[in-house]
């Protein structure tokens, strides 16, 4: 199981999303008060924290696909379902970064908070690149699969 390249991927995938629980994915600055966006939502940055506006809805998404990334590397005798359950958590990825664009821009163009300046983090990109590599994962697990049929064939 850990000897196959696509487990290290979805390792990985779900590394980097493990990763954006706990770190910002933007810094908010309006009139003075700055906000952190993460996956739970907008955050004062003032010591004690409040939550300013609630996303759970990035938490619940982010939470399904490193649970999904798990449970798909434990699917290994089944690689068409596996291939699947991937192309799901693309497209869950695809809706997180949707949602997180949607936000950022409902955040900029929000009358309670105005001449909104938003600083984009550099871990942004972790649903980028667990993209990439949830389709690398995509391609090695088909490759798998090509390789048993080819065998059965010559059987």
């Amino acid at each position: 199981m850990i000897q196959r390249i696509q487990t290290v991927y979805l390792l990985i995938v779900a590394g980097l999303f493990i990763a954006l629980m706990f770190l910002p994915i933007a810094l908010l600055q309006s009139e003075g008060n700055m906000y952190s966006f993460d996956v739970t939502g907008l955050n004062t940055v003032i010591q004690p924290s409040e939550l300013a506006y609630p996303a759970w809805s990035l938490m619940a998404i982010a939470a399904i696909i490193i649970l999904l990334a798990f449970v798909i590397i434990f699917m290994y005798k089944k690689r068409i379902l596996q291939i699947r359950m991937c192309i799901f958590n693309a497209l869950l990825m695809i809706g997180f970064c949707v949602l997180v664009g949607f936000y950022l821009w409902y955040f900029e163009r929000s009358p309670e908070l105005p001449d909104m300046k938003t600083n984009i983090r550099i871990w942004a990109a972790f649903p980028v690149i667990a993209l990439i590599l949830n389709y690398l994962a995509i391609r090695n697990i088909g490759a798998d699969e090509a390789l048993i049929r080819s065998l059965e064939r010559l059987r």
